[in-house]
């Protein structure tokens, strides 16, 4: 399917592995040129040599931590004029709230708050005058479902969701949609460590948690990063301009909803 953004610009922020680096190559995929993410600049590079070989595409790499003023001034400086911007940063560890210090808190709501809040505030003018925007947050299927000693991470993008369901609706003639995706249980090195931190709780092995994990799901596995991408880029499309103020649970059925 041509999803018709082929040239289009993209800013896809914590893309060197994982659900972002998932989303980074199915808009490569798709002809985007990318301006992409990560702290760890070796893995960093070796994601951009793939996708460039892979699909041809102007790949950006921007080394930088986006939770930060200067990393954000970074991935804006090389792409000014965005046309897509994918937001995404890695959620607080696992940990009982009772351990949770003000300083964590505040650095939690930080980057799964108030990070993609200042990213959109950034292009998202631009875009409208432009007419064209897909701006799509990947937050968790925790916003719905909470999941024991994710409280910090479920609490800062559940404001984001509340936040930007206002945001979205007066841009939407111009246009500029804003989604986003809830993961629920992915193959990554979150969920991994997940995993590994759940095993030794209840003292079992890690691949009899991984198989408890597996059991929950009705699809009876994890999700791909391949997959979720797709997603990403659909929403991303010429085609996904009536889908605005949405979130889309990934979840292999794991929430058991009608509505």
């Amino acid at each position: 399917m041509d999803y018709g953004i082929k040239g289009r610009k993209a800013i896809v922020c914590a893309s060197s592995r994982g659900l972002g680096r998932g989303c980074a190559l199915a808009l490569a995929e798709a002809g985007c040129d990318l301006v992409i993410n990560g702290r760890d600049a070796e893995k960093l590079a070796e994601t951009a040599a793939e996708i460039r070989e892979r699909f041809g595409v102007e790949v950006t790499e921007v080394a930088a931590d986006v939770g930060t003023a200067n990393g954000q001034r970074a991935l804006l400086e090389a792409a000014p004029q965005p046309d897509i911007l994918v937001n995404n940063n890695a959620g607080p560890p696992l940990r009982d709230f009772r351990e949770l210090s003000r300083d964590a808190i505040v650095d939690g709501v930080l980057n799964n708050m108030v990070t993609p809040i200042e990213l959109i505030q950034a292009v998202i003018d631009g875009m409208a005058e432009r007419g064209f925007g897909r701006i799509v947050n990947i937050t968790s299927l925790s916003v719905y479902m909470p999941i024991t000693g994710l409280d910090l991470s479920s609490g800062a993008r559940a404001g984001l969701t509340a936040f930007l369901a206002g945001v979205a609706r007066p841009v939407a003639h111009r246009n500029v949609t804003i989604n986003s995706i809830l993961p629920g249980k992915f193959d990554t090195d979150r969920i991994r460590a997940n995993i590994e931190h759940g095993a030794k709780q209840a003292g079992i092995s890690i691949e009899e948690r991984a198989r408890q994990q597996i059991e929950e799901i009705p699809a009876k596995r994890f999700g791909t990063a391949e997959e979720f991408g797709q997603a990403c880029a659909f929403l991303c499309s010429a085609h996904a301009g009536y889908i605005t103020g949405q979130n889309l649970r990934l979840d292999g059925g794991l929430f058991p909803a009608a509505f």
